[in-house]
């Protein structure tokens, strides 16, 4: 795969073109010449010996750690148990727990989120008869495979959008942070709102963007209303800067055709009277006079503590992204990126704004957080290659090209987040495993 225009932009010289003709002597770059565009794009990978792993290493990769996650995952949230699992098994089986967020006096909980769950699990049933603890980790695995899916589909974008020295980070911090060997097979809404984030982030970053809107109704409506946060700067780009409101309007009426009203038609049989849960939920967490903060309050601080026990300096480096892009911006003398690649300062944009609201909000979880996972592994991935120019144009100040010189720096971060990583999702599986063992289920 060739390297995508934004990375050929740091890297080839205005004098390329020349130097590929003159098959004669071909000038070397002088020592004082501190400019990144020096290797042409068709000489870029060789030249500059970026290893990268191709789409289907990186499912291959993807889906063995999402199924070692679906196997040795503990159950962090009480709401996968009386809201998710108790309800499957439910309708699965005729009996279950219901909590009162599935009482009809609220009806808070979407069942036809549940259904789409629980029909896989229902025909493994029918077809091979299995035991419930089969059923159980079939069903995570399910999930597991769909987040491989989503995450492989994310990287395929990051590598055209951000460049396959960017996505590379990326796919490492995929892979071994704890936040995603927790996240990624757990049956909660938050969950589903982070594959549509991988799915309509990497629509965007392709410019598909009818399955970037598509998408993200689906995660607004299915799963999580207040999901649609990470929308907003797609519908930004949409209306503002590409000033198309028809495909904006023509897709969100679709998607509230083909999902609000199939959803509501199911959740009104399931409850016995017209419900809207999306709208509910909405209406009870931001309207209503107790609303979330009834389950317990947190610090402002919760979530910079709990991003960097599952992401370690990965969350920290996403934290300084945008002070990194100045540095890179003022320091390091690159061409302008092409007018076809979206701005930063709008590609990264929806971390910081989930991050900007939530923070605000008095309750936290640490669920509440799952949607943006991905952004925070590609923020962190383009802090860390910024940190590698600013170091290559301050401390090495020569050289071919500064991926040639600042591997150490990149080898060293990957090393450091994945040991800790690793260590974070060994203690939750040493300390909390226990209920999860085949003798206990």
């Amino acid at each position: 795969m060739a390297p995508s225009n934004r990375q050929r932009n740091h890297t080839s010289s205005p004098n390329s073109k020349k130097d590929n003709n003159s098959k004669k002597n071909p000038r070397k770059p002088s020592g004082n010449i501190r400019k990144e565009e020096i290797i042409t794009n068709h000489e870029f990978i060789d030249q500059v010996g970026l290893f990268y792993p191709s789409n289907d290493t990186a499912f291959k990769a993807l889906l063995s750690a999402r199924f070692c996650a679906a196997v040795w995952s503990h159950i962090s949230d009480c709401d996968e148990t009386y809201n998710y699992w108790e309800p499957s098994h439910y309708l699965l089986f005729g009996k279950g727990m219901q909590t009162w967020e599935y009482s009809p006096e609220y009806a808070l909980r979407s069942y036809t989120y549940l259904m789409i769950h629980v029909v896989p699990a229902w025909l493994y049933h029918v077809l091979l008869q299995p035991n419930k603890m089969l059923m159980f980790y079939f069903s995570r695995c399910l999930l597991g495979l769909c987040c491989a899916l989503c995450e492989v589909y994310f990287y395929k974008s990051v590598c055209r959008e951000f460049g396959i020295h960017v996505a590379r980070v990326v796919l490492v911090a995929l892979l071994f942070n704890a936040g995603m060997f927790i996240s990624s097979t757990a049956f909660l809404p938050s969950t589903f709102s982070m594959y549509m984030t991988l799915l309509s982030l990497g629509a965007w970053y392709k410019r598909k963007y009818e399955l970037a809107v598509f998408t993200t109704a689906l995660s607004a409506f299915l799963s999580w209303p207040f999901a649609a946060l990470i929308g907003i700067p797609i519908a930004v780009d949409l209306l503002f800067r590409r000033k198309d409101w028809w495909l904006f309007l023509q897709w969100s009426l679709i998607a509230c055709v083909a999902i609000l009203l199939p959803m509501a038609r199911i959740d009104s049989l399931y409850y016995g009277r017209l419900v809207v849960a999306p709208l509910n939920i909405v209406m009870y967490n931001v309207f209503t006079s107790h609303g979330p903060d009834l389950y317990g309050t947190e610090p402002w601080y919760f979530y910079f503590i709990n991003g960097f026990l599952n992401f370690n300096i990965i969350f920290v480096a996403a934290l300084f992204t945008p002070l990194a892009l100045v540095a890179v911006k003022l320091l390091v003398p690159v061409k302008l990126h092409s007018a076809q690649f979206l701005p930063y300062w709008l590609s990264l944009a929806p971390l910081y704004l989930w991050l900007a609201v939530f923070c605000l909000q008095p309750h936290k979880e640490e669920r509440f957080l799952y949607p943006v996972y991905p952004l925070i592994c590609l923020c962190g991935g383009v802090t860390i290659d910024c940190v590698q120019k600013l170091w290559f144009r301050l401390i090495i100040k020569s050289g071919l090209h500064y991926l040639n010189h600042t591997m150490f720096l990149l080898l060293s971060a990957l090393a450091i987040t994945s040991a800790m990583g690793l260590s974070r999702t060994l203690a939750l599986y040493k300390g909390y495993s226990a209920p999860m063992e085949p003798n206990s289920l």
